[in-house]
């Protein structure tokens, strides 16, 4: 449980995670953003060629966990 709660505690706010989504290249049009069912936080938007991207970030680092390019 202690675990549970410093993980919530430390992920990153939904205006953190759509600033760094920008700041890697993505189009400045979130179209949708939530934390999915494996904790990650995904990203739906497009990037600089217009295409659609699904992007997973890691809740607290901001890695990219997995980024997928829709046509």
């Amino acid at each position: 449980a202690v675990y549970a709660r410093a993980y919530i505690l430390g992920r990153l706010t939904a205006e953190q995670m759509t600033q760094k989504f920008q700041a890697l290249g993505y189009k400045n049009d979130v179209i949708k953003l939530h934390v999915s069912g494996g904790k990650c936080w995904e990203i739906y938007g497009h990037d600089k060629a217009g295409k659609k991207v699904e992007v997973y970030f890691h809740p607290i680092t901001s890695a990219i966990v997995e980024a997928k390019v829709k046509e």
